[in-house]
């Protein structure tokens, strides 16, 4: 099963490379990526599955969250997909 999740990103000089070695150090692989530029900061639309069923979307979306200029939007922060 994939999950998207919509995160603003600052566009400071590896940003983008911090978020997606994050991403696949907790063990998720990246299936999809689009983004936009807004001024000083991205939107990126991130979807993501796990390598196994022990990984929890919950528990990435907490770490994104502590990335120095990073942080998840939308209401629900992610959504699931049918894989």
């Amino acid at each position: 099963m994939s999950d998207t999740i919509h995160i603003q990103i600052d566009r400071a000089d590896g940003s983008l490379q911090r978020l997606i070695g994050l991403v696949e150090r907790r063990g998720f692989h990246i299936d999809g990526m689009s983004m936009a530029d807004e001024g000083p900061s991205r939107r990126i639309a991130l979807t993501v599955r796990g390598r196994d069923a022990a990984r929890s979307i919950d528990n990435l979306g907490c770490q994104i969250d502590r990335l120095f200029g990073v942080a998840r939007i939308g209401a629900p922060a992610y959504q699931s997909e049918a894989a």
